[in-house]
């Protein structure tokens, strides 16, 4: 890229032409005020925060849709550009309902930056004809949405428009669904949107002292939740996060990346009985609920392709409240499972009543990321200074094949794994998957086990995953095997996780990952030796597999729009 000579408030910087100034800015530590801008996505309505002064120019301009030409000089603050900045800030905040204290921003919030930087005037009132909507396991309130456009950008499924007053609006259309991915969250700058019961009831389960607390955490969330406190992005915290959920009062705490281990044991068995029939291929991955939902309600013509193995934490819960609760003499309606999640539609996952054993469901309840920290914070604990633990076994200690199912490529590369060690009695070669790893939104490879060529396709991202679906419908063999994550990145760029959200981030967090992958000792999901051990004392009958280990989905009606009082008032899914 050619570089150019500009300067920015009489400082000479060589930068790449045609960048936009925003960007170049951060880059160099200036600071530009900004609100809407976010790296990932382009701007549909500005909020006029970033404004700059070019010289030989009349007009103010937009740094973050203004490209570096040679010889540009730019003031970034004049008393011009700070009058004019203060307009345009009270102009947004009589959009904007003022809530701190239920907000996903929670101590990072640009808005709260903004109004102390310029001393703005937040209004305590909700704005006029404005509405708040749930569907499923996410909240859409009106009363703050400044009208950016974000959410309508990311949306997978168009189910968000802005209406006619730039507020966001729900698709009433019959054919358009929300699945509860959540992206709109992590890019709403101003938290008009959440997921349900959000910081409204973080410490309900711990009110009942009849019920034992049991607390598993999801393989994306240690290398996500240090940010919250101060860390580097993929900092791990593996045992800092089992201490943190110990000292919030949780009885027990277990590992997720665990509970992968068993679904990727299934999961290869699956795959690997599909190839030998040659039957409802391509197989395709189910860990993820708001993709297997985005398939039950749009193509539905796949739902067989599904791999009926349950995710990691209703596995995990089956087995607590199953297995566990057995060998403890703990009857299973007196364990309150939590699960601490990177996804909101995790919170839509456990409702499912195809998921209930025996009557009873794996799963209680999920905090995101999000929650557990604000949880955290509220009782002053604080990750980063302390002393690290081990989870609880016989559930505590996963794979590398089970940390990976956080990021997009794990969860197949783990199954591909265990398969070819079934198939072949080897391992598989170190380089033979890698170029299914990392954030492309469609990654392909094909992969030769014993006599046979699998075609394998990860993919990242729903509106990628349509691609694919479509590909599939004009050659139904063009892949054996397709694993699908809505969010960017797989879970680590999820709807529940912490903020702000970027590819950038979302790297080092599956970088991270990998790298624990790296370190272990034992890093495929057979070679586990908890796995191992209830495999051999526990799921011996092929009844008990099925009912704990496995699920069934069936095509899905359109989820009905609620209409709530508040943001903080929640209809049951």
């Amino acid at each position: 890229m050619k570089k150019i000579s500009i300067k920015i408030n009489n400082k000479k910087l060589l930068v790449e032409q045609g960048k936009m100034i925003l960007e170049i800015a951060l880059e160099n530590g200036i600071d530009i005020p900004s609100l809407c801008y976010h790296p990932d996505v382009e701007t549909k309505n500005h909020c006029e925060m970033c404004l700059i002064k070019i010289k030989g120019e009349d007009e103010l301009k937009r740094a973050c849709d203004t490209r570096a030409e040679s010889g540009m000089e730019i003031l970034t603050e004049s008393l011009e550009i700070e009058e004019q900045r203060m307009k345009n800030l009270d102009s947004i905040l009589e959009k904007h309902f003022l809530e701190c204290d239920d907000c996903v921003w929670f101590q990072h919030c640009k808005l709260l930056e903004l109004v102390n930087k310029f001393k703005g005037k937040p209004i305590n009132k909700k704005p006029k004809d404005t509405e708040v909507f749930q569907s499923g396991s996410i909240v859409f309130d009106q009363t703050k949405c400044t009208g950016c456009g974000h959410c309508t950008k990311v949306c997978p499924t168009d189910f968000l428009e802005l209406d006619f007053r730039s507020k966001l609006k729900l698709s009433e259309d019959k054919a358009i669904d929300c699945i509860n991915c959540g992206q709109c969250i992590v890019h709403c700058p101003v938290g008009a949107i959440e997921g349900i019961g959000e910081f409204e009831q973080l410490e309900n389960f711990f009110q009942d002292k009849d019920k034992i607390t049991v607390a598993q955490f999801a393989p994306s969330i240690r290398t996500s939740i240090g940010e919250e406190f101060g860390m580097k992005p993929g900092e791990i915290m593996t045992g800092k996060v089992v201490a943190g959920l110990r000292k919030l009062g949780f009885d027990y705490v277990f590992d997720t990346a665990s509970a992968a281990d068993f679904t990727t044991m299934e999961e290869s068995d699956e795959l690997i009985k599909r190839l030998s029939d040659n039957k409802r291929l391509p197989a395709m991955s189910s860990c993820c609920p708001a993709w297997v939902k985005f398939l039950e309600f749009y193509y539905p013509e796949f739902i067989e392709n599904l791999c009926t193995s349950r995710s990691p934490q209703t596995i995990m819960g089956g087995i607590i409240k199953n297995y566990w609760a057995e060998k403890n003499n703990i009857e299973p309606k007196n364990i309150f499972m939590v699960s601490i999640m990177p996804c909101t539609a995790k919170k839509f996952e456990i409702k499912r009543k195809e998921l209930k054993i025996d009557g009873i469901d794996p799963v209680d309840s999920v905090l995101t990321t999000r929650e557990l920290v604000r949880l955290l914070k509220k009782n002053n604990i604080d990750l980063k200074i302390i002393k690290p633990e081990l989870a609880d076994k016989p559930l505590g200690q996963p794979s590398g094949a089970g940390v990976i199912y956080g990021s997009s490529g794990g969860v197949f590369e783990s199954a591909l794994r265990t398969a070819y060690f079934k198939m072949t009695d080897k391992d598989l070669p170190e380089n033979a998957v890698k170029e299914i790893r990392g954030i492309n939104g469609i990654k392909k490879k094909e992969i030769k086990i014993g006599e046979r060529l699998i075609r394998v396709c990860v993919v990242s991202g729903i509106k990628n995953a349509k691609k694919v679906l479509e590909e599939l419908k004009e050659d139904p063999k063009k892949y054996d095997a397709v694993e699908v994550m809505a969010c960017p990145g797989g879970c680590v760029g999820g709807g529940g996780q912490s903020l702000p959200v970027s590819k950038a981030i979302i790297q080092k967090r599956a970088d991270s990952l990998y790298a624990i992958d790296k370190k272990k000792t034992i890093r495929r999901a057979h070679e586990n030796t908890a796995v191992k051990s209830l495999y051999k004392d526990f799921f011996t009958d092929k009844k008990i597999r099925e009912k704990i280990l496995h699920t069934h989905f069936a095509l899905r009606a359109k989820t009905k729009i609620e209409k709530l009082k508040n943001s903080r008032e929640n209809k049951e899914i």
